[in-house]
């Protein structure tokens, strides 16, 4: 079925840029984008046979893309929160059994159908904030059985809402309390029962871990990436948050999709990224939660080439974040980006951190019919306002979303 969209600008965000179409036109088959253009240009139609939309001058974007989220988990951290503000220090909060131990723990008590419901709640404020694309990782399991359950959660999160949801596990992520002290240990039980099995259950379509000091090392996390290669998967990583150990590099060797936080990165880490197109996905709202001082080197990073994406990081614990937007936000306040940058790196970039930049993150024939029409005067709009919740209409593989 056919469906002729009218009256509107159009950032496409081809190449990064907004590649602006004014007074244009989309024509939908399906789920794809069967035409776009100026309305001038518009192939002749008897527009009275097709379902036809006036946008009434909006500006169309392809549908955001939300690429490094934690949104199932058990549980909140509002508390830790409330005690850290009060002088409660982390490492008291840890002793005390807060901290990611809480998640877990949480996560572990949960049953599927309650993981669901909040999950759910908290994915479909980013819908109607106009994200249509999202990643969701495990990481709050840390065996087998909760692992599992997490990422089919994840998978009925797909089967029910209007969006693309990407499932990364990301079982290497802490170390969990039946491992305390043997982090080889838990290495090998990832490698050898949690991702093959998993993988053998079609629950995983990424793999991500954790490199730093207070999680794995480099050459643990290798052998992770070891086995996401045998098994055919892409892998992604947290690195240089907190520290530099080189772990973006140890990504960009394995041609990951994106390495992600990159505060402590360092020029040869830059350097490998670039070769090997794996992209940045910086995370300011963990820096802003968590008062970073450290800024990640953007503007290096811009200079060699390397594509910048932007995303939520939701998560219980440094980033508990509902609005992308608001991220674009922060993107250009606080790490200088400009809005034209920031709108690539939530569709385009977003797009090429999860393996999916062939059908989304830009709007051109063939791609999938994911679009939002802002009642805005610019897409700089959509950086520049802080909070609320802007006039659109969603379209998901070319249906009108009612929300």
């Amino acid at each position: 079925m056919k469906k002729v969209w009218l009256n509107c600008h159009i950032a496409t965000m081809k190449h990064g840029t907004y590649s602006i179409i004014k007074d244009g036109s989309i024509i939908t088959k399906n789920e794809c984008i069967d035409w776009i253009g100026p309305r001038n240009e518009m192939p002749c139609l008897d527009i009275g046979k097709y379902e036809t939309y006036d946008l009434d001058g909006a500006w169309v974007t392809p549908g955001l893309i939300d690429c490094h989220t934690h949104g199932v988990f058990g549980g909140n951290r509002s508390g830790e929160f409330e005690a850290r503000l009060k002088g409660v220090s982390y490492a008291e909060i840890a002793q005390q059994g807060g901290g990611i131990s809480s998640t877990v723990r949480a996560t572990r008590e949960a049953s599927e159908s309650d993981l669901f419901q909040s999950a759910k709640k908290r994915v479909q404020s980013l819908l109607k904030e106009g994200v249509t694309t999202i990643e969701i990782k495990s990481g709050y399991g840390l065996d087998l059985e909760n692992e599992r359950k997490m990422l089919k959660v994840i998978r009925q999160l797909a089967d029910e809402l209007p969006m693309t949801i990407r499932s990364t596990c990301l079982a290497a992520h802490a170390l969990p309390p039946e491992f305390k002290n043997n982090a080889d240990g838990y290495i090998d039980y990832i490698c050898q029962k949690i991702l093959p099995q998993l993988h053998q259950e079609h629950l995983i379509d990424a793999v991500d871990a954790f490199c730093e000091h207070l999680a794995f090392s480099p050459q643990q996390v290798e052998k992770v990436f070891q086995t996401a290669k045998s098994l055919n998967l892409p892998v992604k990583l947290h690195a240089e948050q907190l520290s530099a150990l080189g772990g973006s590099s140890l990504a960009a060797r394995y041609h990951a999709l994106s390495a992600d936080h990159l505060e402590f990165m360092t020029d040869q880490d830059i350097l490998a990224m670039a070769d090997a197109d794996t992209v940045a996905v910086l995370l300011p709202g963990a820096f802003y939660f968590l008062r970073e001082t450290q800024y990640p080197p953007v503007e290096k990073l811009i200079q060699q080439g390397v594509k910048i994406a932007l995303s939520t990081d939701l998560n219980p614990g440094t980033s508990p974040v509902l609005s992308l937007r608001l991220m674009m936000n922060m993107g250009c306040t606080l790490f200088r980006l400009t809005p034209e940058q920031a709108l690539a790196a939530v569709t385009i970039h977003a797009a090429q951190a999860l393996d999916l930049a062939h059908r989304h993150g830009s709007l051109d024939i063939g791609k999938c019919a994911d679009f939002v029409a802002w009642d805005i005067d610019h897409p700089s709009e959509l950086s520049y306002w802080l909070g609320g919740d802007l006039n659109k209409k969603i379209i998901q593989k070319g249906q009108l979303l009612h929300l």
